[in-house]
């Protein structure tokens, strides 16, 4: 593809020499830090009450206590800041000029959004080193089953791309980054929140409604399990909005 290389290296120099890069990664590794810290503070407490109860050692599960609640807690963490660093891929093109001028380049359409795309999770995944410092300390002194762990990330990795793919759509809507970022967080807001309606509808509808939701599909992924519902739904999610955003950039070209 003509010209990846230089947009993805420009894409990556710009979110590196942001101070919102900064923010974010600071944000997210501190709470991820606090959530990594207060389940393995839970978990040394069952420990000591199991000491006295052998009995609970049987419920004892590293997997389920400290990995499954941190890599949720991640995920909505991600809700959260993945439209800072979306926010402006294109929104900024379109209000300095720039996206008429990289109509002009040898570059095609769908070389720019991959590498736009590509380089904002290159950003998120250096973010996301930083939480591995934390598991591998953890991995070092006890002996936890790795497969939860692995699942983990693969399900961090998948929902990232799918955030990503949303948050740079929003931004081909409009000028404005702000803007971007507030229509971004909300359609994320409400892939999150309606899984809240299961309880209101029929059995059949809750069922779909589950499946719409983003974070749900997390859940067995941190366990530990993988199953090929939740890994079709991230990557047709994912395909999803970089067509839409491909459409919406091949529509600015044309209407000049």
């Amino acid at each position: 593809m003509r010209g990846f290389w230089s947009v993805y290296r420009k894409e990556l120099y710009v979110l590196f020499a942001s101070p919102v890069f900064y923010v974010v990664a600071f944000t997210f590794l501190m709470l991820a830090g606090y959530f990594f810290y207060s389940a393995m503070a839970y978990y040394n407490l069952l420990s000591f009450q199991a000491s006295q109860n052998p009995g609970m050692l049987r419920e004892l599960n590293l997997a389920e206590v400290v990995m499954r609640p941190f890599f949720l807690d991640l995920s909505i963490v991600m809700l959260l800041l993945s439209p800072l660093l979306t926010m402006r891929l294109y929104a900024e093109e379109r209000k300095s000029g720039t996206m008429e001028l990289l109509f002009t380049y040898p570059v095609s359409d769908r070389s720019t959004l991959l590498a736009k795309y590509l380089a904002v999770l290159t950003a998120f995944f250096v973010i996301l080193a930083g939480t591995l410092p934390g598991l591998l300390l953890t991995g070092s002194i006890s002996n936890p089953s790795w497969k939860p762990i692995m699942g983990g990330y693969l399900g961090i990795f998948l929902l990232s791309s799918a955030l990503m793919s949303l948050g740079i759509f929003t931004s081909s809507l409009t000028q404005n980054q702000i803007i971007a970022a507030v229509l971004s967080f909300g359609a994320l807001l409400m892939f999150w929140v309606i899984g809240w309606m299961q309880s209101f509808v029929g059995p059949s509808t809750a069922e779909l409604i589950r499946y719409l939701s983003l974070t749900s599909h997390i859940d067995s992924f941190a366990k530990g399990v993988l199953d090929s519902r939740d890994l079709l739904y991230y990557v047709f999610f994912t395909v999803f909005f970089l067509f839409l955003t491909l459409r919406q950039i091949e529509s600015c070209r044309w209407r000049g």
